[in-house]
């Protein structure tokens, strides 16, 4: 057997030595330093869920049923909608990421999740979803267009998702709208996607203490009569438009009198300026958003 000299051995241990350190401190700051951030795009209605399992959701075994308490759903993103990318996973065979998105910038403890068949990653730098705000003809002759649908807890999309009736033909294609669903289709996603933003958005019209009619009076068309939980929006100058569950009573998108709504609302809630502060737990604020 051939032995090399001590000498020679450590001259050829020692680059061979350095090699392997310098690899290793090379997959060392590969693994703690992460991985870039990795961002998708919708390309469709996508439904973003409080879970991951979508075979469940919409395999159509279980009833959405918001009375009930069955409320996977959290909002269904626009086309155009940016998502940064948290996590991945297969669920019953299905991909799913979980992901995060200025257009819902609400923080849960379970995370919000979208099947990856819903959105591709995007070309080029990504950019987040233009946001445009139609004139106001548009906005109430949306509105009007979901006259009749459905509540769907977390939807806003009157008409129901096509590429969801594709992927899940058993399941429910979210065809109508929430509270604030109702308002988010008919601005394009322009408005906050949650009734507790909506408390603040816009400036407050001063309305405590008033009576009905000059409540009723102080309204103009797109206001918001709002609290944690509920929004309604004024139609126009003789009607207001909402979406409600229908547990008790009229449920979907439905239309009433101004002075009748407000004189039912202050049966069950005082009309504030702002609902910050203890003692607002009854309460309701008019928010005046859009810009004329």
């Amino acid at each position: 057997m051939f032995h090399l000299p001590n000498t020679q051995r450590r001259r050829l241990f020692r680059p061979l030595a350095l090699l392997l350190f310098s690899l290793l401190l090379l997959f060392a700051a590969t693994l703690f330093a992460g991985e870039p951030p990795r961002y998708v795009v919708a390309i469709s209605p996508a439904p973003v869920l409080k879970t991951p399992d979508f075979p469940k959701v919409f395999g159509g075994s279980n009833k959405l049923d918001p009375c009930q308490g069955v409320r996977p759903i959290e909002f269904v993103a626009l086309p155009g909608t940016l998502f940064r990318v948290e996590g991945v996973q297969r669920v019953g065979g299905v991909v799913v990421y979980r992901v995060t998105t200025n257009d819902y910038p609400y923080p849960a403890k379970s995370g919000y999740f979208v099947d990856a068949r819903f959105v591709a990653e995007p070309e080029g730098t990504p950019v987040e979803r233009p946001r445009a705000l139609p004139p106001l003809a548009e906005v109430q002759k949306r509105l009007m267009a979901a006259l009749g649908k459905p509540y769907v807890w977390g939807g806003n999309v009157r008409d129901g998702i096509p590429l969801l009736k594709e992927l899940y033909p058993k399941g429910d294609p979210l065809a109508g709208v929430d509270c604030s669903g109702l308002l988010y289709q008919a601005t394009g996603g322009f408005t906050p996607r949650n009734t507790s933003a909506l408390t603040s958005f816009g400036k407050g019209v001063p309305v405590a203490g008033l009576t009905v009619d000059e409540i009723a009076d102080r309204l103009e068309p797109l206001d918001l009569i709002v609290w944690k939980g509920h929004v309604m929006v004024v139609l126009d100058g003789d009607s207001v438009i909402q979406s409600t569950m229908g547990c008790r009573g009229v449920g979907g998108v439905h239309i009433s009198g101004r002075r009748e709504t407000i004189r039912r609302l202050v049966k069950v809630r005082k009309p504030a300026d702002t609902l910050e502060g203890s003692g607002k737990g009854k309460s309701f604020v008019i928010r005046r958003w859009f810009r004329r």
